[in-house]
């Protein structure tokens, strides 16, 4: 070690954790309005939000986020946010800060590891992170959803009860309600986002197009989100309508794909495609930025810390 930059000395596990959880954190709160406006359309058509709504309907991503400052608040653009929170730092953290742990695992330390076995770690700490973190999903999509009108009831008052709502009325498996749908989602997004993301910032060093900086990250991250959106949006808005669903609505989430096959046609299954190309995409950016400056920022913190011991 001795000689090396703290950038060539890979960051241990701790560091890697804490900083996917505090760059996630990060990237949702610049983008959880884009996110709850893709939930919204996600949502439409079906019957209970169509009698809630009362003529309401949404058109395109800034239209959705407009109609909701109009008719519900601001605020209303925050929903579920502290169950956002939640959900990334125990989300990110598994799903991101392991990957590169797990990606060594199976390649038992060997370097540049293939495809296939960076789409299995994907699988991998996206499947782990949705059984950790999947109840902080159901309340952050059902908080999205519900409406702050006047007439309108809502199904929850704050994070806390509703975690304990759910509990009392559906058990344990209302909090879990969705996990098929959600780690075959994350499976696909997990694998998609940081591969893409691995190998279009490995192509663009390889042939020196940037430097590894903002820059590079920037692009890497871009290209990452919109592959990501195309190939995981069809799953995303079984996931938010089953999860955001009644009791006895759908009998399991490929019920609630068929319904929505039947009686909305396949263009359903990317409804909110630009919100989630939009939120998705930026997220990934900032999230991606964060994670490498905080990743560095980390680990010249340390070296600093053990020059001076």
């Amino acid at each position: 070690m001795v000689g090396l930059k703290p950038s060539d000395v890979p960051p241990p596990l701790g560091v890697k954790v804490l900083s996917a959880g505090t760059a996630a954190c990060i990237a949702d709160l610049v983008t959880f309005p884009l996110d709850t406006a893709k939930v919204r359309l996600q949502i439409q058509g079906e019957k209970a939000v169509m009698g809630a709504a009362k003529g309401i309907r949404y058109r395109g991503v800034f239209g959705t986020i407009s109609t909701m400052v109009r008719t519900e608040g601001p605020r209303s653009l925050y929903n579920g946010l502290v169950a956002g929170l939640q959900r990334q730092m125990a989300f990110a953290s598994i799903r991101i800060g392991l990957y590169d742990n797990v990606k060594s695992f199976y390649t038992r330390g060997k370097d540049n590891p293939n495809v296939g076995i960076r789409i299995l770690a994907g699988c991998t700490t996206g499947a782990l992170a949705v059984s950790v973190a999947q109840p902080t999903d159901v309340v952050k999509v059902r908080f999205q959803a519900q409406m702050n009108l006047q007439g309108v009831g809502r199904r929850y008052s704050g994070t806390m009860q509703a975690y304990r709502q759910i509990f009392q009325h559906e058990g344990l498996r209302g909090l879990w309600k969705g996990t098929l749908p959600n780690i075959t989602r994350n499976a696909l997004v997990n694998c998609t986002e940081l591969v893409s993301y691995d190998l279009i910032k490995e192509a663009i060093l390889k042939h020196k197009l940037l430097p590894d900086t903002l820059p590079c990250h920037f692009v890497s991250a871009f290209g990452a989100g919109f592959i990501t959106t195309v190939i995981a949006s069809p799953v995303d808005v079984v996931k938010t309508r089953y999860m955001n669903s009644p009791p006895e609505q759908y009998r399991s989430s490929l019920n609630c794909a068929w319904t929505m096959m039947t009686k909305e046609g396949p263009t359903a299954f990317y409804k909110g495609f630009v919100p989630s190309f939009l939120r998705l995409g930026s997220w990934n950016v900032v999230m991606f930025v964060s994670f490498e400056q905080l990743k560095r920022a980390m680990m010249m913190s340390r070296s600093r810390i053990e020059a001076t011991a």
